[in-house]
């Protein structure tokens, strides 16, 4: 394994805890954008709509994924701007 992969291990760790943090507010404001005031449901919420449940899966998935992706690319590309070469 290259000595780049090694050291970005825990930079890697530690902004994908970051980006989680991120893409949660993020969902919550996307949420509450689409008029909807309380949190979002669960799989199991009894009270909620098929649609409502699976419309939230859906939205979260989407930002946690998109917000993940960007904070590791940025971190790929510092990590290559720092040591001249790629982490990957």
């Amino acid at each position: 394994m290259k000595a780049a992969k090694i050291a970005y291990k825990p930079v890697g760790l530690a902004l994908g805890a970051a980006s989680g943090m991120v893409a949660g507010a993020a969902f919550k404001q996307a949420w509450k954008m689409l008029g909807h005031d309380e949190d979002a449901p669960d799989a199991t919420d009894e009270d909620r709509s098929w649609n409502e449940v699976l419309l939230a899966a859906t939205l979260q998935g989407a930002i946690f994924a998109a917000v993940k992706a960007a904070v590791d690319r940025a971190g790929a590309t510092a990590t290559r701007r720092l040591t001249g070469t790629w982490p990957g």
